[in-house]
């Protein structure tokens, strides 16, 4: 970097003292399933993740887990393991396995594999047809383009009637992989109960202009990751297993119409990888009509979708929060469904406002060439003003004609800024796990809508990233305001808004292992 740089980055190396681990293994991706692993819920499950310095994961874990237990499977790209218990082990047997197993220095982390559930709001009565696309201006969004085949979007969720006729022109030839059975074939497995994924479909990518049922919004292409089961609920093992398949197969768009279990680091290293990878993650704020979002939506990585009805109001099951940053239509919205269902129905939920969402930023990558933190800001910023406060309505209602027809970076639409930004790479390396190295970085913009901090480290150590605002204080692992660190070396922090009152102040921090690495800085006004 050089020396006449504006954005002050003010390099500070010191020592720390923690020790030393070993040599990595490399990543291979995931591993099946232990033959005879329940779909679903699996509460007696503790995931345990193993830092990259310490070489096989399972032969790390093993060691440590009493007699009555076993692994039952594991993740080596993210790192993880599940340890099942005997469904009779007491839960304090559990909490004992956790609390010693996190004293081991190689172990980053053991939780409960917590349980996600559809976010859906059932409603049966049907009304008139389909108001999402219109009320988003999808329509008018179509005259500029009808989306793109080469525009991929996820679905994270139950299985889909990917042959459905209005889907299936949509669908991949591949169409996804069941997470819940282990196998190719992500089709529901009871047509009557598991339609939401289905739906979620319909809602982002029914076919448009082909004379049949309803329209999504607009032509992308669709695959399915099946990890919820026929009940719409799913262990979050299986929905980041789920998650790292979407990324890995290249999908622009990861729409997860899911919440619930609360934070864990499983799904945390899963959405910070497909971000790394180059998805967008757009997530339900979840049902409960509280004032904070659910989990996954909560995670910096995802955007969070609050839903609003016809008449633009805050439905009443949505949550809100300052995490929202879109909402979308998510009352009695009309998608396709199962055929022994009607092949089309209304159901609520911010599980319709995401795919809905989901669907206009598809659209949006079918007229610009935009990355995932770009295509963010993006929608934010061309959102429509709805005339609710910020923590309901976040940017404002997703608007699909202005994203199309407004120049990336020039402003416009009813959202957020102007959408200038700069961005600045520093290069470093750490020797060992006792090194770190401390930055600050001195705001370009008074008021930055977003700032994006993003480290590239080596693949055989395992780097974390630790930033505080508002304060002159060094981050430290034990004391920071906003914290990535996975069991790898690529960590991304995204914040909303940030604190602009002093210099941003980042850590980068070495766990285990030594190698250089580049952490780059993106500010958007």
């Amino acid at each position: 970097m050089s020396d006449e740089s504006t954005q002050g980055f003010d390099r500070r190396s010191f020592l720390k003292a923690t020790g030393a681990v070993g040599a990595a293994a490399a990543f291979s991706g995931v591993t099946a399933a232990t033959p005879g692993r329940s779909p679903g819920p699996k509460e007696d499950e503790i995931l345990v993740g193993v830092s990259a310095g310490a070489g096989d994961i399972e032969s790390t874990v093993s060691s440590y887990i009493p007699g009555n237990a076993e692994i039952v499977h594991k993740n080596e790209n993210l790192r993880y393991v599940a340890v099942k218990f005997p469904s009779q082990a007491p839960e304090v047997a559990r909490e004992r396995f956790i609390d010693a197993i996190t004293q081991k220095e190689e172990i980053k982390y053991a939780e409960k594999n917590a349980t996600h559930t559809t976010q859906l709001t059932p409603n049966d009565p049907r009304f008139g047809d389909q108001y999402a696309p219109q009320q988003v201006q999808s329509d008018d969004a179509w005259d500029t383009t009808l989306g793109d085949s080469n525009v991929t979007i996820a679905v994270v969720d139950q299985g889909a009637m990917y042959d459905h006729p209005d889907l299936q022109a949509n669908y991949k030839s591949n169409p996804g992989y069941d997470f819940v059975d282990s196998d190719s074939d992500p089709y529901p497995d009871s047509m009557q109960d598991e339609y939401h994924g289905t739906h979620v479909s319909g809602c982002a990518a029914a076919v448009v202009d082909n004379g049949t049922g309803v329209a999504g919004q607009g032509n992308s292409s669709l695959i399915n990751a099946r990890t919820l089961s026929e009940e719409g609920s799913g262990s979050t093992a299986d929905i980041a297993d789920g998650v790292e398949w979407a990324a890995d197969q290249g999908a622009d768009v990861i729409n997860m119409s899911l919440g619930g279990g609360g934070y864990t680091d499983t799904m945390k290293n899963a959405v910070s990888y497909a971000q790394d990878q180059g998805a967008i993650i757009i997530c339900a704020a979840g049902n409960d009509g509280s004032s904070s979002v659910s989990y996954p939506a909560a995670y910096s990585e995802c955007m969070a979708i609050s839903a609003v009805d016809d008449s633009e109001n805050l439905a009443s099951f949505s949550q809100y929060g300052s995490s929202v940053e879109l909402c979308a239509p998510g009352v009695d919205i009309l998608s396709t469904t199962t055929d022994t269902r009607g092949t089309y129905e209304r159901l609520s939920g911010t599980s319709m406002a995401t795919p809905v969402t989901s669907g206009v930023a598809g659209l949006t990558l079918a007229k610009w060439d935009l990355t995932n933190s770009e295509l963010r800001t993006h929608l934010k910023n061309t959102a429509k003003d709805i005339g609710l406060s910020s923590d309901k309505q976040g940017s404002g209602q997703v608007n699909a004609f202005n994203a199309v027809t407004t120049e990336p970076g020039s402003g416009g639409g009813g959202g957020g800024g102007g959408g200038d930004s700069t961005s600045e790479t520093v290069s470093g390396s750490l020797s060992s796990s006792y090194d770190y190295d401390d930055y600050t970085w001195s705001w370009e913009y008074s008021s930055p809508s977003q700032v994006e901090v993003v480290l590239d480290g080596p693949s055989d150590a395992d780097f974390d990233l630790y930033i505080n605002t508002g304060t002159t204080s060094n981050a430290t692992p034990s004391n920071y305001d906003y914290g990535s660190y996975s069991t790898n070396s690529q960590e991304s922090i995204t914040i909303d808004n940030p604190d602009t009152s002093t210099a941003m102040q980042i850590d980068v921090d070495s766990y285990s292992g030594s190698g250089s690495y580049d952490l780059t800085i993106t500010e958007t006004n």
